[in-house]
């Protein structure tokens, strides 16, 4: 994800200006080397970034910010924590970090590094107007950038940062089929991957209910009504919504 994010913020400033470190710094010299970004070491980061993006997982917190306290300690002038530490809130990376820096959490997808993603964030009460424009715009590459109140980041990481697999999974589910049913499998990916895009899209920008643009395809007697009748016997949409309250249920297990 951290990498998906360092490529959307490439697009949108001077992608020299992007500081990269990681733990496995061949790992941070193929990214930078990719998107023209920079490597440093965490010192180095912490230092000089006005906006420090948190990438680990919730167990690892600990150490990182015991890792880079010191560091930070030192800064004389202003910087942001962006967090994209699931299920961790403002209040905990404050805790963690043992002070009152302004923090902004967010909440993104993978499919932010082609400009088609989304990144959800809060701000601490610290965080100034000036700096949300700055951060929005860093990310303006990245897809949509939209502001929500932390009490809904776990439900809207899991539609935004879940989804996608789930999308995966329907998508290979659907290529399956067309193979089958003898269509090439490259055909079927590009096919059944067009689809979905062209799908969502029209529903984007059509602003019609989803039911609706359903009902306009499937016509009396068709084929596709037959599809839709399957699928219903089967639990498909019950399956779907199990599916993300299950994933929206680990949010709050995940430091267990």
């Amino acid at each position: 994800m951290g990498g998906a994010l360092a490529t959307a913020v490439s697009k949108a400033i001077n992608p020299a200006d992007v500081l990269i470190s990681d733990m496995n710094r061949q790992k941070a010299e193929d990214l930078a080397a990719k998107i023209g970004a920079t490597v440093v070491t965490t010192e180095e980061l912490v230092a000089q970034a006005d906006f420090i993006f948190l990438g680990v997982k919730p167990q690892y917190l600990e150490n990182l910010s015991n890792e880079i306290k010191p560091y930070i300690e030192k800064r004389k002038n202003r910087f942001v924590l962006v967090s994209m530490i699931a299920g961790t809130s403002i209040a905990d990376i404050k805790n963690y970090t043992r002070m009152d820096a302004p923090v902004i959490r967010i909440a993104p997808n993978t499919p932010v590094a082609i400009g088609e993603g989304i990144v959800l964030y809060t701000g601490s009460f610290e965080v100034t107007d000036e700096e949300k424009e700055a951060f929005v715009n860093g990310l303006s590459e990245a897809g949509l950038v939209t502001e929500i109140p932390e009490n809904l980041h776990a439900i809207g990481l899991t539609l935004g940062g879940c989804g996608p697999a789930f999308v995966d999974l329907f998508v290979e589910a659907l290529a399956d089929g067309a193979v089958a049913s003898g269509l090439p499998r490259n055909q079927a990916l590009a096919i059944a991957s067009q689809m979905v895009v062209g799908s969502a899209k029209l529903l984007l920008e059509s602003g019609k209910h989803p039911g609706e643009l359903k009902d306009a395809v499937c016509s009396p007697g068709g084929t596709t009504i037959q599809g839709v009748r399957v699928l219903e016997q089967k639990g498909f949409r019950g399956a779907v919504m199990d599916a993300l309250i299950a994933a929206y249920e680990k949010n709050f297990n995940l430091k267990k």
